[in-house]
């Protein structure tokens, strides 16, 4: 017997009795008359409804979904939609009711849909979890802030798997980092000196250990640092899971659900700790970028081109563009190493490593070291030279670099300069009339043979007059109109000898904005500029020890 999915008034069947084949169909099948009276039911329905008895009201015998359907059946109301039969629970197990109306009679065949219906729930269950545990890694990896990403993962946590959740940062000692989550409230991040043996399976969960089963935790056992503010209730069923990081173990979560509200089933067990998963996954990988970014930051310290000052009565000024505007550091590099006493020479190196990027710091920052263990050498440029070209050949640096020396005394109101040339442009000089001269330095490359050849020369700066050290970088810059033209040494000395009577730090703005006016957008390389200026203050006097500018009252 076919049961209809409608609510026609005239079936196909219509004028038939109900025959004695449908008493034992194997799912519930009621009568009911055209009074409303239930008179008949099978076996079947008299298990689903012990308590039914033939001719008393339907509406009393059924539940209220039935009975509600029941009457829209007899009243020929079709149901909300036209696909969809009366449903509903009785018992333990969910029913579809099928009607088929006859002469006043109504029969429901009700088809038990307990099966499918928790077929279709796990599946939404798994997408939605599938859901979350996607937007869970998107949203935990888009950060590699770990007090964030603990923030959003315990947020997260307390929105989809509890009412509450308590993030544990691995302990430092006996104090750990928790950050506390309830659903809709704000999240609360503190560190506090906590027992976590005090929690069950917490210890084990710090240390990477398997969860405990959340049957096996007493929710009274709980204390109250681990138990948000924002928690309705008691604590009623508990979570611990760990969260697995990459070698390490990144932490735990605490699940929290109060008394009022359904203990965590075996697949939301699983479901926790797939969360956790990830979650750990997202805060390793943030505390192994702050750790890096941390190691990075303290080594590219001695990388970075030093802030310059006035030394000994000279005026220093400096400035660095990596070839790539993303980067820090590169092959151009200077330095001040000023000397122990206004009578003693300060030594100042401008130079260029071939090649860009990281690899050619890493030669940058060697060479700095060396001619920082190099300057009680420092009188003697050809020396210093040598003994650099020695370990650069020694290395496994297949990389050469071109030098500026410059040996920087203060007299009187003038300072006096030995400049030497290892391979790299001549240092020019910018005279107070607008002269710019170039020193008449040369020399060989450093690192690339055998010995270093180079000559030294000596000149003075006058009261606000400029020595410039600069790299190819600023040169060699191509741009202009059409984009294909060298800035070039003309260019660059008309544009020093606007700079006359400058000072340094002036002097260094006005070549790199020219420069890169010059290039606009284009690709460059590194470019380096360094000035050394006499100050118009007068001749050097030593004032409490110190060397100063201005009035002499002792001159050196």
């Amino acid at each position: 017997m076919t049961a209809s999915r409608s609510f026609s008034a005239s079936p196909p069947e219509a004028g038939r009795q109900p025959g004695p084949a449908w008493t034992e169909a194997p799912y519930p099948v009621l009568v009911s008359d055209r009074h409303g009276h239930l008179v008949r039911l099978n076996d079947a329905a008299r298990l689903a409804l012990p308590d039914a008895v033939s001719d008393a009201p339907f509406s009393e015998q059924v539940p209220a979904w039935l009975a509600d359907a029941h009457r829209r059946a007899i009243a020929a109301i079709p149901p909300g939609t036209a696909a969809e039969a009366p449903h509903g629970a009785i018992g333990a197990r969910y029913f579809e009711a099928h009607p088929t109306v006859s002469q006043g009679h109504v029969v429901w065949w009700l088809v038990d849909a307990t099966d499918r219906r928790l077929a279709e729930q796990a599946l939404s269950d798994a997408r939605r979890r599938s859901e979350v545990l996607s937007q869970a890694s998107s949203t935990l990896l888009s950060t590699l802030n770990v007090p964030r990403c603990m923030e959003v993962a315990a947020s997260m946590a307390a929105e989809h798997l509890a009412e509450a959740a308590v993030l544990i940062a691995p302990p430092q000692g006996r104090r750990c980092s928790l950050t506390y989550a309830c659903q809709g409230g704000p999240v609360v991040q503190t560190s506090r000196q906590v027992d976590v043996a005090r929690v069950p399976g917490l210890r084990e969960a710090l240390q990477g250990f398997p969860p405990v089963p959340a049957r096996w935790i007493n929710p009274a056992d709980i204390p109250d640092w681990a138990i948000p503010d924002g928690l309705a209730g008691p604590v009623g069923s508990v979570i611990v899971a760990p969260l697995p990081g990459h070698g390490v173990p990144a932490g735990a979560l605490i699940l929290l659900r109060s008394s009022t509200e359904q203990a965590f089933t075996e697949g939301e067990e699983v479901f926790a700790r797939l969360f956790a998963a990830r979650a750990g996954a997202a805060l390793s990988a943030a505390r192994l970028y702050t750790e890096q970014a941390t190691i990075t930051a303290t080594l590219m310290q001695d990388l970075l081109p030093p802030t310059l000052r006035t030394v000994h009565g000279v005026e220093y000024a400096g400035s660095y563009r990596t070839s790539k505007d993303h980067e820090r550091v590169g092959g151009d590099f200077y330095d001040v190493h000023p000397g122990a006493s206004p009578s003693e020479e300060t030594l100042v190196v401008l130079g260029d490593v071939a090649g860009k990027g990281l690899d050619a710091a890493v030669l940058t920052g060697k060479i700095r070291n060396t001619l920082h263990a190099l300057l009680p050498l420092a009188e003697d440029h050809q020396h210093i030279l040598n003994l650099l070209n020695s370990a650069l050949l020694s290395s496994h640096h297949a990389r050469f670099a071109t030098l500026a020396l410059a040996s920087v005394r203060r007299r009187g109101g003038r300072a006096q300069l030995r400049l030497t040339s290892a391979g790299h442009m001549p240092p020019l000089i910018v005279r107070n009339d607008g002269t710019v001269e170039e020193a008449d330095t040369r020399g060989t490359l450093v690192g690339a043979l055998p010995t270093v050849t180079a000559r030294t020369v000596e000149t003075v700066l006058a009261p606000g007059e400029t020595c410039l050290l600069y790299t190819d970088g600023i040169t060699e810059a191509r741009g202009g109109p059409l984009g294909d033209e060298l800035f070039g040494e003309d260019r660059l000395k008309r544009a020093l000898a606007e700079c006359a009577r400058m000072p340094a730090e002036a002097v260094v703005e006005r070549v790199q904005m020219l420069a890169a006016q010059w290039l606009g957008n284009g690709r460059h390389d590194d470019m380096a500029v360094m000035a050394i200026t006499a100050p118009k203050t007068g001749a050097l006097s030593i004032v409490n020890g110190h060397a100063s500018g201005g009035p002499t009252r002792r001159s050196r």
